[in-house]
């Protein structure tokens, strides 16, 4: 039963697309019941019309109200640049009420009618990706008005103030309960919010701008901005995207965009630009129209002539369809831009769809493109001959603990190390009961959930301390970690947990100059850092970082290659030796290092100079700007947190997904395959079609309806580059 309802509602929302198409089907009925009913006898004779009967009447009025309008589109069209070629179709049907085939007169509205039904609904399917994002844009928007928050709030204070004569500035109790009760928010449209406005964003909404959290914590579903699926805890300070989804408590926020600066509305820029434009292929397949509508008026005008029966020419025309070109090209391309949407993909104009199936060489920008965007830890070196009880996991876990409240460029690597690090140790702890290093039992599972930190302390250059767990943890450069009160290095085989004294040279404990302990740890390779850890006093250890590859970068060059891009560059400011290596690891083929802004420019123009090249450049949209304006295609890739719509590129990927750019690649050739495929199908079918009528071996009837299922495959065929099959 359900299954019938919404076939239904399917029915009536086509009907509220087209309203004249259920007008139409209707008509079907006087038609057959009384067509040749005359009921004024011979009165109403007209020359060419004859004496058409009622219900031949209903179908004359249909035709003439249908060509007006079918006319007013075909001007419309012209004047935005498009070949109006719907002549087809009205001297089609005006023909057919020349010969006084009438049914076949109904046939021909009715596929003029149900083809602009199935253009509706083909556009609404392959456009949905696209629509749903647009109807998830925020309204309206909470501003609150709380006194001492928001708009205003001085002007209202001071004159809820001077109500009271003998206040002095201060509110009565009274006052002050009847001012913060008034009102908690105003609800606006999302194009009045200012700058600086404290907004509230309830559970469920949506936020209406960018800003910054002032509430301590949120909860935010940011899968309209780039496709993560697992919602986002945020914290006081941090900025908040228009277009995320608030979690179960509301949220405050102080505005810092407008809307129409803001994510969501830059997103819904991209999309709306990729509509209305339309890819040359598309253009193309309107010129070919042109001589497609010539080849069918002649083909009708010489079986006319050649048999002498004038019902030969409506035989023919009902049979020609422009529709393979008119709509079946358009409908493959929005279902191309509407799978690339849901795979996270923003194009700024559809003539990007048809050059991302032509690129032939891809540039890549490495740091955060080819690589994570910040160094990550790759190991953790124990100074050898320090005598400590630590592991590496518990060297990790403070590290990573006073990294955590740092700004540095290596400090977000080493607290995610370290997250990671106090994760094993508490599993540990709780899987076999691995004994606790510290004399007190105040470890992970055994006395203490999370760690105790007190004292953080950031040298700027040089370095961050802490006391993590009673221990005092400095990380940082050679001389910040291990100099103690004195100035001299600690390092040696003390006992850490140890009373803290200061080793004299010659001393068992004596670690010598900084070169000595470098030495003593080892060389780093060309693409590695590290930051020095020492434990109350004492150097034990080396974290050493370096830019690793995204997991899934090799596989996604390869597919590239597979896709028969010729070649991989890679455009880097960074040393050859680091440009190397991670060159190596994901399978670049030509690495261009040390290059500034216009060095970059200068190698991707280079590329262009060969006629045939399509040149593509990936980066992050914002440093890369320059050289993504450059490229034949310009991808910027983010995750939603910087600049979406950055006006150097006319692509962005918004899951700051590497994998995507091979997938967006596919998905373009597909389309355009499909679209040729849809194309060609439906015009041979018009043409075998048409050709057999001119012989008279096709009804004009028969012709009209085979013509409507010639539309049905060519639409349905152009529809199938929503399916995933690459």
């Amino acid at each position: 039963m359900s299954a019938l309802i919404r076939f239904f509602t399917k029915i009536l929302d086509i009907c509220r697309l087209v309203p004249m198409l259920p007008v139409v089907v209707i008509a079907a009925i006087p038609l057959a019941l009384l067509g040749d009913w005359r009921p004024w006898g011979n009165a109403m004779a007209i020359p060419v019309l004859g004496n058409p009967g009622f219900g031949q009447w209903l179908v004359i009025a249909l035709v003439l109200i249908i060509v007006i309008d079918t006319v007013r589109g075909m001007i419309d069209d012209l004047r935005h640049g498009q070949v109006g070629v719907d002549v087809l179709a009205v001297v089609a049907i005006l023909s057919t009420v020349a010969v006084h085939e009438y049914w076949a007169s109904w046939a021909v509205m009715l596929m003029v009618t149900s083809g602009e039904a199935i253009e509706e609904y083909a556009q609404a399917k392959a456009e949905h990706s696209l629509t749903a994002l647009m109807e998830a844009a925020p309204q309206t928007a909470h501003v609150v008005g709380l006194p001492g928050v928001g708009r205003g709030s001085a002007g209202d204070a001071g004159r809820v103030a001077g109500a009271g004569d003998a206040s002095e500035g201060f509110l009565r109790v009274s006052q002050a309960a009847t001012a913060s009760s008034a009102h908690r928010f105003d609800t606006v449209p999302v194009e009045q919010v200012q700058l600086g406005d404290v907004l509230m964003v309830l559970p469920g909404e949506t936020v209406p701008v960018d800003g910054e959290l002032l509430s301590g914590t949120a909860t935010l579903d940011l899968s309209n901005i780039n496709g993560e699926p697992v919602p986002r805890e945020v914290f006081a300070g941090a900025r908040v995207m228009s277009g995320a989804v608030n979690g179960s408590t509301a949220l405050t926020m102080r505005a810092t965009q407008v809307a129409a600066d803001s994510q969501y509305q830059r997103i819904l820029e991209l999309v709306a630009s990729a509509q209305e434009s339309r890819p040359a292929v598309v253009k193309t397949a309107d010129r070919l129209a042109v001589p497609f509508t010539v080849l069918s008026l002649v083909i009708a005008g010489v079986a006319w002539a050649v048999s002498g029966v004038p019902t030969r020419f409506a035989q023919v025309l009902v049979l020609a369809t422009p529709c393979p070109l008119l709509i079946a090209a358009p409908v493959a391309y929005i279902a191309g831009t509407g799978r690339l949407a849901a795979a996270g993909v923003l194009i700024k104009a559809q003539d990007v769809l048809e050059n991302l199936g032509r690129v032939t060489q891809v540039f890549f920008d490495k740091t955060g493109t080819l690589t994570v965007k910040q160094p990550q830890v790759v190991r953790v070196e124990m100074l050898p001959g320090a005598a400590t009880q630590f592991d590496g996991d518990h060297v990790l876990m403070m590290a990573g603990v006073v990294e955590s409240y740092s700004v540095h460029i290596l400090s977000k690597g080493i607290a995610k190390a370290g997250t990671e690090a106090m994760a094993r140790l508490r599993r540990q702890s709780e899987n076999d009961g691995r004994p606790c290093p510290e004399s007190d039992a105040v470890w992970f599972g055994v006395g203490r959930e999370h760690p105790v930190v007190k004292g953080i302390n950031e040298e700027a250059g040089k370095g961050v301390s802490g006391e993590v767990n009673g221990h005092v943890v400095r990380v940082g450069r050679l001389s910040f970690a291990a100099a103690g009160k004195d100035g001299f290095l600690t390092a040696g085989n003390a006992d850490p947990t140890g009373p803290r004294h200061d080793p004299r040279p010659g001393t068992e404990a004596a670690g010598g100059t900084e070169e000595d302990v470098r030495t003593r740890f080892g060389l780093l390779q060309p693409d590695e850092m590290a930051s020095y850890v020492s434990i109350d006093g004492r150097l034990i250890a080396r974290i050493v970082l370096r830019d690793v590859p995204r997991a899934n970068a090799g596989t996604a060059l390869a597919k590239l290659h597979a896709l028969g891009v010729a070649k991989l560059a890679m455009l880097t400011g960074d040393k050859r030796a680091s440009a190397d290596i991670i060159a190596n690891e994901v399978g670049i083929d030509e690495v261009h290092a040390e290059l500034f802004p216009e060095d970059k420019v200068a190698a991707v123009k280079s590329a262009a100079e060969d006629g045939n090249a399509v040149t593509m450049m990936v980066g992050d949209g914002v440093n890369d700007a320059p050289v993504l304006a450059v490229a034949d295609i310009g991808v910027a890739m983010t995750d939603g947190t910087s600049t979406a719509a950055s006006e150097s590129a006319q692509v962005v990927i918004m899951t700051d997904d590497i994998a995507a750019v091979p997938r967006a690649i596919a998905i373009a050739r597909r389309t355009k395959r499909v679209m040729l495929q849809a194309v060609i199908v439906g015009l041979a079918l018009a043409v075998i079609g048409m050709i057999a009528a001119a012989f008279d071996l096709i009804p004009v009837v028969v012709g009209a309806f085979l013509q409507e299922a010639i539309d049905v495959v060519s639409i349905l065929w152009a529809l199938t580059a929503l399916i995933d099959r690459d």
